[in-house]
């Protein structure tokens, strides 16, 4: 029975192959696109995308032409093909801006951005595309179904660039520490940082590291700007302790304060 069975299987699978490339060579497009929809509704993407590929054009200004072009985009989706399916919904949504599919093509377009989006460490540009398509369909699109699982990959973006730039200037800080002046591009970054991003939740992290990156600089600073920079590292813990009483980083904030405060009571004792 086993073996009557796989045979079947086989001769069921041939005969698919077989009609599958007689309908692909054929130059009449119906018999594609009903193939391509039997495969497209079976879940055999790859099948139905090269159909789709061959049909697509044929089917420009015709009624069928929105149904064929939306799922011709999303076969590429279903392949995690993401570049091809972000350019092929981009595609849809400028020749169909008035379909019933507009609202589902919109955000599996900023999907596929999204899906394309790499590790904090590269390049971001996918990164910003995604977010301008992401924060477009909800500005868009507040009442959709897909509305929270875009606020979702939304926030999960917007943490990934946060990331890269926290990690940037905490390079700046560990450079500083073999070469002083750059820990004042290692401050100005902290700073940027702080102003443009004050619901991060890097926003501690960043806050602490401003406090080693002032502390160096200020106790490895020439004596006509020692004074001023001690004080300012002090701002930056106090800073810290006003936002973030019970931090994480209190031991080594507390270290690195008391060393200012004991090169400030020299300026006292001076005096």
């Amino acid at each position: 029975m086993r073996a009557f069975l796989s045979i079947l299987t086989i001769i069921i699978l041939f005969s698919s192959c077989s009609e599958y490339q007689k309908v692909l060579k054929n130059e009449e497009v119906k018999p594609k696109y009903d193939l391509a929809q039997k495969f497209y509704d079976e879940g055999d993407f790859k099948r139905a995308n090269r159909l789709y590929e061959q049909i697509v054009p044929k089917y420009v200004g015709k009624p069928q032409g929105e149904r064929v072009m939306f799922f011709f985009a999303n076969t590429y989706f279903q392949l995690e093909d993401y570049y091809l399916s972000g350019y092929q919904f981009e595609r849809f949504i400028k020749s169909y801006p008035k379909s019933d599919k507009i609202q589902e093509a919109t955000f599996l377009g900023a999907k596929s951005y999204y899906e394309l989006s790499p590790r904090y460490s590269l390049d971001q540009t996918d990164t910003d595309k995604a977010l301008t398509k992401l924060q477009s369909f909800i500005n868009t699109y507040p009442d959709s179904e897909y509305f929270e699982e875009s606020n979702t990959m939304a926030k999960e973006l917007t943490s990934k660039k946060e990331k890269k730039q926290i990690e940037i200037a905490k390079q700046f800080n560990k450079l500083g520490q073999f070469n002083y002046p750059i820990l004042v591009s290692a401050i100005t970054a902290f700073d940027n940082f702080i102003s443009d991003n004050p619901g991060s939740i890097y926003r501690e992290e960043a806050l602490y590291y401003r406090i080693e990156s002032a502390t160096s600089l200020a106790l490895n600073s020439t004596e006509n700007r020692k004074k001023e920079r001690l004080e300012e590292a002090l701002d930056s813990y106090n800073t810290l302790l006003r936002y973030y009483p019970e931090t994480e980083y209190k031991k080594k904030a507390d270290d690195l304060a008391k060393k200012v405060q004991g090169e400030l009571a020299q300026y006292s004792e001076s005096k």
